[in-house]
């Protein structure tokens, strides 16, 4: 029984008892209106009167009295008449027999005899679906936030790279090939004879000549110079300047180790042409 105001609700798309309720509204709006017309008129027929018959007389009293009894009385037969309408309007109009099948037309061909436990099924469906969107709702958020917290973590890589973007100067490729040059350099340097010790005491008492330059790096003829000087003094110094035969394996032994030098200094000036050529 509960069910079919429920369908004449889904069939008329509102409710009657607002219908009804909209209906009475009017007539007691009806009767207010009715009440205040005769409020004007019965003053304006006791301002005449007062007019007419002098200043001793005053029904303002009895207008009152009058109009609170009529008002009472419309109020009291509108609301026994219209509680009749509602009534019967919602016993025949908008009532629907027991024994009258009613079938919606958006609920034509359902099957409407479920029994509870395949109704309580469904119901388990919708709640597991609900879930299931919450779930995806929750996601979506999740990934709105991770993109939002990728785009400002590209932004600030973009920016870095930007300020790294000065590293990449042209003279950088020329550089990553001078370690292939030292290895070079080293391996030419490494198959040299060893210099014995006085002439590694020699190469350290070399005076300058030229700022940035040693004696021997300055020119060839600058280089023989120098070593004949140094083996001079050097003989002069250990042997006397008497002893011819002493000087001579003096000379000879600074031959020998000034060929030596003269070796290194070109194998020196072979390499240091090569880098210069590949730079």
């Amino acid at each position: 029984m509960s069910a079919r105001p429920l369908l004449i609700c889904e069939a008329l798309g509102f409710s009657p008892q607002l219908l009804l309720d909209d209906i009475i509204n009017v007539a007691n709006q009806a009767v207010h209106d009715g009440v205040n017309g005769m409020e004007d008129f019965l003053q304006n027929w006791t301002d005449k009167r007062a007019e007419k018959l002098g200043g001793d007389w005053d029904g303002t009293q009895e207008v009152e009295q009058g109009l609170v009894a009529f008002q009472t009385l419309l109020e009291y037969h509108t609301d026994i008449a219209f509680d009749f309408f509602e009534a019967w309007s919602l016993r025949n109009i908008f009532a629907v027999s027991p024994d009258l099948p009613v079938v919606l037309p958006h609920q034509a061909g359902l099957d409407l005899t479920a029994t509870p436990e395949r109704e309580q099924e469904l119901l388990d469906k919708v709640d597991d679906l609900r879930r299931k969107i919450d779930a995806q709702r929750k996601l979506k958020r999740i990934l709105t936030s991770a993109v939002r917290s990728s785009a400002q973590q590209r932004r600030q890589a973009e920016r870095r790279c930007e300020q790294l973007s000065v590293l990449q100067h042209p003279s950088l490729p020329v550089l990553s090939t001078l370690p292939s040059k030292l290895e070079a350099m080293y391996n030419a340097c490494s198959s040299l004879d060893p210099l014995d010790p006085t002439t590694i005491a020699t190469l350290t008492q070399v005076e300058l000549t030229e700022p940035g330059k040693r004696p021997w790096e300055s020119t060839k003829s600058g280089y023989l110079k120098w070593a004949t000087e140094r083996l001079v003094e050097r003989t002069q110094k250990q042997n006397g300047e008497n002893s011819e035969i002493a000087n001579l394996a003096g000379h000879v032994e600074q031959v020998g180790q000034a060929e030596r030098l003269r070796k290194a200094i070109e194998v020196t000036e072979n390499v240091r042409q090569s880098l210069g050529g590949e730079g």
